[in-house]
């Protein structure tokens, strides 16, 4: 049985739009445009999928005047990759996005402050180890869910999957802004990838481009500058046409690119089931009303669930996230910048390292506001840095865990680059570059993934590291020693010294030590002693200990 089905498209200035497809063997349909701005019309069809495209004259400056374009629905939710067709998909006389059932919204899902998040890109992760050049896709994630658990992630990043030119790219060049990559899989897949996250706990965020879209994305060939800047604000920081969020339609009453986006995000949330943004390039947005309008919208629509919005804000400011802020955190560049400095030996500032530890010194609030990490997909691993510096095997896997113990203890929420864990050791590059499993035969990387276990299990089970609560209890610049303890209301303390100079310190003695008794050193596995307000340990080069308090 046939039913009517509407299609329509945003394009108020333009003088013609015509719609063409499968159903039509491709031969014209003529589209009127109503009163607010849409040409639209509807279309008997059967249950089934069609493939589409709307014939639009443009009002783009780089066109000639009215010149025919064709072009992709901006709001199609698949894409055929061979053909660069919309796909609309219909079942019982209504559009769909696929037929998958959800099976775990129920399962509980952590608080924003208990994340451990892991960033990921989704065709270099995993998929075909023994094949270098093989692609990875949503299914070959779902079949290393059971690692990440082990590990004990509870958050991932995805880097973007919005459909994008060709099969290979991290993303930050979107096409389609509803249309999940497809040579990551299909939309079902995708969503049972995020399904079986939720199943097990674990929360999914996505890396959303909201600042700029890839140069041939239909809204730029329907009316370029209805929704974007007419050229690059910065030419400096330039990845594609510009958003233009300041521009209002005063006979529509609309912002396009606020309309746009917000419907983007929505979709989203509703349709995969989301848990979080990362919104890349947020200085560049340049938008706080915006912003705050978005990040309102993402609670609203996912409520009661938990939604955490991170911005990449560099320069980081405070501005973006404190209490006027539109963001819940921002990404902690300077934690990294800093951390990598101390850890490769460039120098040795403690007031630094006090303020990369503890955010509020720079003026963050706390715990949500920042996201730390000592690695991400925009910079050189730590393994390369060290490399690079003629550290390489025991004496850089000490350092790579001395990041490890900082990143796992400091305030804020913890982010992992993808095989940071077990010292993969890939370069950035634009082709492929998979991640190494097979490192994972080595001794000292299985060594250092037990490390990284062990810390995110320390920090999910003692929730003295959920909170802003952090005091240094002992600074020795001539040794390069920094001790810091962090705690709850409830009683939990964890001290950490960290050593960050070339020597051994042999019954290395702090005073004033929090509290006397048993300690159990964490990394290490031993117990020890602190008496007389004082405890005595030995301090490996580049090495952090961490103390946890053994209540009697």
């Amino acid at each position: 049985m046939a039913n009517l089905i509407e299609f329509k498209l945003l394009a108020p200035y333009n003088r013609e739009a015509t719609l063409i497809g499968s159903f039509s063997e491709w031969e014209e349909i003529t589209l009127e445009k109503d009163k607010d701005g849409y040409f639209r019309t509807e279309i008997e069809l059967e249950d089934g999928d069609y493939e589409y495209k709307f014939r639009v004259r443009s009002k783009s400056w780089f066109l000639e005047p009215d010149e025919w374009v064709d072009i992709v629905d901006p709001y199609a939710t698949d894409i055929k990759e061979e053909t660069q067709n919309g796909i609309v998909r219909i079942k019982d006389g209504k559009k769909i996005v696929d037929t998958y059932v959800w099976q775990h919204d129920d399962k509980p899902l952590p608080s924003d402050r208990e994340l451990v998040i892991y960033e990921m890109h989704v065709g270099d992760f995993s998929g075909g180890e023994d094949d270098p050049q093989q692609r990875g896709n949503f299914q070959h994630v779902r079949e290393k869910l059971d690692y990440l658990c082990e590990l004990g992630i509870n958050a991932i990043e995805l880097m973007p999957v919005k459909e994008y030119p060709g099969d290979y790219s991290w993303g930050y060049n979107p096409r389609y802004f509803f249309a999940p990559e497809s040579s990551y899989g299909s939309t079902a897949e995708l969503k049972q990838l995020i399904d079986e996250c939720h199943g097990k706990g674990i929360r999914v965020l996505i890396d959303g481009i909201y600042n700029h879209s890839e140069a041939s994305s239909p809204l730029t060939q329907i009316d370029h500058d209805y929704w974007y800047h007419h050229s690059p604000r910065d030419p400096d920081h330039n990845w594609g046409p510009e958003f233009n969020y300041q521009h209002y339609d005063e006979n529509l009453d609309i912002k396009p690119a606020w309309q746009f986006i917000g419907d983007v995000v929505r979709f989203w949330i509703e349709e995969y089931h989301i848990d979080g943004i990362r919104y890349d390039a947020a200085r560049q947005i340049d938008n706080y009303d915006f912003m705050h309008w978005i990040v309102a919208e993402t609670k609203k629509v996912a409520d009661p669930k938990p939604f955490y919005n991170v911005a990449e804000y560099i320069p980081e400011s405070t501005s973006i996230t404190n209490l006027d802020g539109p963001m819940d955190g921002c990404w902690h560049e300077s934690f990294y910048e800093i951390v990598k400095a101390h850890i490769c030996g460039d120098r040795f500032d403690i007031e630094e390292l006090k303020d990369a530890i503890d955010c509020k010194r720079q003026g963050f609030l706390g715990t949500n506001n920042v996201v730390n990490y000592i690695g991400n997909h925009d910079h050189k691993r730590l393994m390369v840095e060290l490399a690079e510096r003629e550290i390489f095997d025991r004496a850089a896997f000490k350092r790579i865990k001395l990041g490890a113990a900082l990143l796992a203890t400091a305030v804020g929420i913890p982010m992992i680059w993808m095989g940071e864990e077990f010292g993969d050791y890939h370069r950035l590059d634009p082709e492929p570059t998979k991640i190494d499993w097979t490192l994972l035969e080595n001794d000292r990387n299985r060594n250092l993934l037990e490390h990284y276990r062990g810390l995110i299990n320390l920090r999910k089970n003692n929730h003295a590291l959920y909170t802003e609560n952090i005091e240094f209890c002992h600074e020795d610049l001539k040794s390069r020693v920094l001790a810091y303890v962090r705690w709850n209301d409830e009683g939990s303390l964890i001290v950490v010294v960290a050593n960050f100079s070339d020597s051994y310190l042999a019954d290395y003695q702090i005073p004033n030590f929090p509290k006397n008794g048993t300690w159990h050193e964490w990394t290490g596995n031993y117990d020890i002693e602190a008496k007389d307000d004082k405890i005595t340990l030995d301090l490996p080069e580049f090495e952090a200990q961490v103390l946890v308090w053994q209540p009697r």
